[in-house]
């Protein structure tokens, strides 16, 4: 392997584990009955994470379902779930948008969760026991190596998670590989609307605050198409400065002049 090769792969590390610490601490004060772990990423006045479900979606969940949150969006509503689907959860977390895709699917169809955190992984199971649901279930692993066969899934969601991932082109071609023909990825994510410093982009805080690793709009949809989908779009729901979501990171306070970050809904299909 090359000498920046090498270089890539300790860097993908170091974001991998990085990210890994900070959601097992959330999961762990979780469920201590805490908010979550994460500084930059997850309080209860963070712009990108606040109310993001009604109060009506989680009547019934667990309590720590909802507290180890830390997503940009609300993917079960933006996929439009039907009876009997399969649905896989790109970094499943606590397991909400798992136990909420359940309800959606019904008993005729299944929710998987996949992540790579030994914490949030029995966190997320403890919740579906409490929960009572019975068509799920939660693996382990990376998003850029998903352990489910080709062609095993109608819909992808995820949750402000692609943007942790180091190899996003990876994480899209699992995705596009797991899905049935004329499947559908509906993912929530952060995206850059124009260039963020090159501070805040080398800052393994930020990356791991969602906002380091977020794709400008047209990048994003061009490692779709490059991925094999069509017809992808990208929706805004809510603008803020890098400063607003950095919070504690060393960064904040030193990105003016660049570009602004974005809650996004995320569509596209794999070809029928």
């Amino acid at each position: 392997m090359s000498t920046r090769g090498t270089r890539a792969t300790a860097e993908a590390q170091s974001i991998h584990e990085l990210v890994r610490e900070r959601y097992a601490a959330a999961a762990t004060k979780a469920s201590e009955g805490g908010c979550c772990g994460s500084s930059t990423c997850c309080s209860d006045a963070d712009p990108i994470t606040s109310d993001l479900y009604n109060a009506s979606e989680v009547v019934g969940l667990p309590a720590s379902a909802t507290d180890a949150s830390l997503g940009c969006g609300n993917p079960t509503a933006l996929a439009e779930l039907h009876a009997g689907e399969v649905v896989l959860d790109l970094g499943s977390g606590g397991g909400l948008d798992v136990l909420l895709s359940a309800r959606r699917v019904g008993p005729g169809g299944k929710a998987y969760g996949l992540d790579m955190t030994d914490e949030m992984l029995e966190l997320a199971r403890r919740n579906a026991r409490e929960a009572e649901a019975e068509n799920v279930e939660f693996l382990k692993g990376r998003i850029e190596e998903v352990p489910l066969p080709d062609g095993s899934v109608d819909v992808i969601i995820s949750n402000c998670v692609i943007n942790l991932a180091p190899d996003k082109d990876a994480v899209l071609r699992e995705a596009y590989r797991v899905l049935r023909p004329g499947g559908r990825l509906a993912v929530a994510d952060v995206v850059a609307r124009g260039e963020l410093p090159e501070k805040v982009r080398r800052d393994m805080e930020a990356w791991a605050g969602c906002v380091a690793g977020a794709l400008e709009e047209t990048e994003y949809i061009s490692k779709l198409e490059a991925a094999g989908f069509v017809a992808p779009e990208i929706q805004i729901t809510q603008t803020y400065s890098p400063d607003e979501a950095l919070g504690s990171s060393c960064c904040a306070g030193s990105v003016a002049g660049g570009g602004t970050l974005a809650s996004a809904f995320i569509r596209a299909r794999k070809p029928a």
